[in-house]
């Protein structure tokens, strides 16, 4: 479980293939910040791009850790197939703060920048969601993009997509990866926890009234 708030930028620094075939994941040797791996042990969950992760080793002193991505999740994610800055968190403990909201780390589609650019002292970032997506979105709701907790401004439904409009201020640009992106970039995008179990209780399924079989 995490929060969305980003705790370090790594890159991505290798990646070596499992297997031969195309059914084959990649294993990745990521580098932290200075210090980051200090608290970290084998099996420990990193969110990588909002992407939870396990890592399978690690060194302090090299400042690296690798984790192996199977095929599913490389098809089901952007920016882990290539080398590269890369937001992490590391998974929350019980008696952390929840500076964001609540994160699964289970990415829900890829979405496509469709506009960045600076009003004012801020940074207005436009995002194209799969239209699947779309009735998760909602004003003031909360994404996570590219693992980064987010407030959405704006939504616009669109004929094959839906498009959310974010407010960045500085610091996030500061200290995510997010000041990299741009006009076509992909992201992932993770829905708010809570929507999942609001979408699950309104079901057809559920409040349709059962069938009295005696």
């Amino acid at each position: 479980m995490f929060t969305g708030i980003i705790t370090g930028v790594g890159r991505i620094v290798a990646i070596h293939d499992l297997g031969r075939s195309l059914l084959h994941g990649k294993r990745l040797t990521i580098e932290a910040p200075a210090g980051y791996l200090d608290d970290v042990g084998l099996g420990d969950s990193i969110a990588l791009n909002g992407a939870c992760m396990t890592v399978t080793t690690f060194s302090p002193e090299s400042r690296q850790f690798t984790i192996d991505i199977s095929a599913e999740s490389l098809d089901k994610t952007s920016g882990l197939n290539q080398q590269g800055t890369v937001n992490l968190e590391k998974a929350m403990r019980a008696n952390d703060r929840l500076g964001g909201h609540i994160v699964s780390g289970h990415v829900d589609g890829v979405g496509q920048v469709s506009c960045f650019e600076q009003i004012g002292e801020s940074w207005t970032l436009r995002i194209l969601a799969p239209q699947t997506l779309a009735k998760y979105l909602a004003y003031k709701g909360s994404i996570t993009v590219n693992g980064v907790s987010l407030t959405v401004n704006h939504v616009s439904d669109q004929a094959t997509a839906c498009e959310i409009s974010i407010n960045l201020i500085p610091h996030t640009l500061e200290n995510t990866a997010l000041g990299q992106l741009k006009t076509g970039s992909q992201v992932n995008l993770e829905i708010d926890t809570v929507a999942r179990y609001v979408e699950r209780m309104l079901s057809p399924a559920l409040l349709a009234p059962q069938q009295d079989k005696t």
